[in-house]
């Protein structure tokens, strides 16, 4: 293996903004095992078999349809992968249970009941549970015999997820916690068993309890009228004096904000996942739809503005899933570190997740909003037919508008993605200041015209490393200029962190084609290779598009001309055509009839 930079210690969290890291060291999709390319298949024959059949039946709410789909999902495994042998699950590593979220996401309204289940409707528990918690639950919730749901939203508590209602109080015998308060848009709320339900111990300690279906004085509403995954349960709950056994406190009291906030890392990450399965099978409906419908006596599918289409749709969709991969092993490699460093097994996937909590929101806002771009454009693709129900583009199209929403918003995971990055600067644990202030020194210095790199990919390395530049010399001035303000600029928040995903994507895609050309050879390499550098031609300019609207939100004068100049400087690219590279990605697209990479 032919690499210039040498073997490192694997990057923290952010620290991909401020180091350079190998390509080689990096995992991408070319790189999973057999076992783990099994269980995609598997995944994909299952939505084949059980559930695009009954798409029509699971949309109409069947009644006893979805939990019976799950109870075959659970035989097949597909609901323990992440859960230990112990307690009836698999036990396999983070990459595989990743693979599953992205092999079912193409299932629709089924896709986010068995995500709801496995992700917040189990780990929970899993995690946090004391043994005999989790001997009760979880090997049930395993094999599905029971479904789990997560109750944290309430009517006037969203986003601010701590400013929960709902109290819990324990009663005179010290026996049960009475809980009263409400709950909305509980995901698998009409039929599940299991519920991990979030109130305020004596009115201000926010903790998590335990409830099962049936407990005295716990209700539910009827199911809810949405615009899209009109087949997934979404219920309200209701209690009234419910009484929950005491011992079905999950974790300690006042605690509970660790719980919902830990999970929802590893849960942005999935729905990442699962927006990316939808994406792929989406854009291959497309693409049959392309070659077959006819107009000018020749099929769409020939006509330069569908191949643009069809070819940005895969481009975004390729790159979304470098990067998520590229994390997935992040997250995988640190699990088995915290392991090894004597860690138990629940605390090694939350402290892994939560390294990486940077990552995960910015896979969350990426993956929902490629998944967006696609279906949108899927419509476009069909004309007049992609607004008939009688394409399955038009459920897709409804469907997917939800994934900006839930698991955080994606306002509120861009502004996550920078709150972290800077906290952790101020904590010592990522030194941004040094690499930024390296930066303004730069800018301050005549342009080095030494001899140019001849090396393969030399220009795209030199971009990627100008883009992450880019971000140090906006974000620090900001941090500067407005100090403790900053956290009230949210435009200009938003801004870097579109800086952020745009780098972090085209470094991915970068390092997946050098790996490609590595193992395969550039012949087998040209397509990778024309959507890497499509992503990055238009990353370069829309970061640029972010970078100014930052620097003009807080920067005047002379500050404000040398931080565009410096800006103009670090967004340089050669001229490409992108063009012919797009076509060459449809083209590929149309002869394979499906997304083939």
């Amino acid at each position: 293996m032919n690499t210039s930079i040498p073997t490192q210690a694997a990057l923290k969290g952010g620290e991909w903004l401020i180091k350079e890291s190998n390509p080689f060291e990096t995992f991408t999709p070319e790189d999973f095992n057999e076992e783990q390319a099994m269980v995609k298949e598997m995944c994909l024959q299952f939505l084949q078999s059980e559930v695009l059949p009954n798409v029509e039946r699971i949309d109409k709410m069947e009644p006893g349809i979805m939990p019976s789909l799950m109870i075959k999902a659970g035989e097949q495994g597909l609901l323990g992968s992440s859960i230990p042998e112990n307690l009836n699950g698999l036990g396999k590593d983070f990459i595989t249970s990743t693979l599953i979220n992205e092999g079912l996401g193409g299932g629709f309204s089924f896709s986010v009941a068995i995500a709801a289940h496995t992700g917040i409707g189990t780990l929970p528990i899993l995690y946090f549970g004391t043994e005999a918690q989790k001997q009760k639950y979880i090997p049930k919730l395993a094999t599905g015999e029971w479904k789990g749901a997560y109750g944290l939203t309430e009517p006037n508590s969203g986003s601010d997820a701590l400013g929960a209602k709902t109290t819990a109080v324990l009663s005179a015998d010290g026996k049960h916690y009475i809980l009263n308060g409400q709950k909305c848009w509980i995901t698998n709320g009409g039929f599940a068993d299991v519920y991990t339900v979030f109130a305020k111990v004596d009115g201000d300690k926010f903790s998590a309890f335990i409830v099962e279906r049936g407990m005295e004085g716990f209700t539910q509403g009827p199911e809810e009228h949405k615009m899209g995954i009109k087949g997934s349960s979404t219920v309200q709950l209701y209690f009234q004096d419910c009484k929950v056994p005491a011992e079905n406190l999950l974790g300690e009291i006042g605690k509970g904000h660790i719980i919902a906030f830990n999970i929802l890392n590893i849960g942005r990450l999935k729905l990442c996942a699962a927006a990316l399965g939808g994406a792929k099978m989406s854009l291959s409906s497309v693409v049959e739809y392309a070659i077959t419908r006819e107009q000018f006596k020749t099929a769409i599918a020939n006509f330069g503005a569908i191949k643009h289409k069809l070819a940005e749709m895969a481009i975004r969709t390729w790159v979304c899933e470098s990067a998520l991969y590229r994390t997935a092993k992040w997250i995988d490699d640190k699990e088995i570190e915290l392991q090894q460093a004597g860690k138990p097994f629940n605390e090694a996937l939350l402290g892994a997740a939560e390294e990486y909590a940077i990552e995960c929101a910015m896979l969350k806002v990426d993956g929902s909003e490629v998944l967006d771009f696609v279906v949108d454009e899927g419509v476009q693709v069909h004309g007049g037919n992609g607004f008939s129900d009688e394409y399955i583009i038009s459920r897709a199209y409804r469907d997917s508008r939800i994934n900006r929403i839930y698991e955080g918003t994606n306002e509120i995971n861009r502004l996550l993605t920078v709150d972290m990055m800077l906290k952790r600067a101020m904590k010592g644990k990522l030194d941004l200041m040094g690499p930024a202030m390296a930066v303004s020194k730069e800018l301050m210095s005549i342009p080095e015209f030494g001899s140019e790199d001849e090396t393969a990919f030399a220009a795209e390395k030199k971009a990627v490393l100008n883009m992450k530049k880019s971000i140090l010399m906006v974000a620090g001035a900001a941090v500067q200029k407005l100090m403790m303000n900053l956290s009230n600029e949210q435009e200009l928040l938003m801004n870097i962190a579109d800086m952020a995903i745009l780098t972090f994507n085209a470094e991915s895609a970068l390092h997946r084609v050098i790996k490609i050309v590595d193992k395969q050879g550039e012949a087998a390499a040209q397509i990778p290779t024309d959507m890497m550098r499509c992503y990055l031609n238009d990353a370069v300019d829309a970061l640029n598009k972010a970078g100014k609207d930052a620097i003009n939100a807080f920067a005047a004068g002379d500050e404000q001309r040398m931080l565009l100049m410096g800006l103009k400087r670090f967004t340089k690219t050669a001229p490409f055509n992108t063009k012919d590279a797009r076509r060459r990605v449809a083209d590929k697209l149309i002869a394979e009839k499906r997304y083939p990479f």
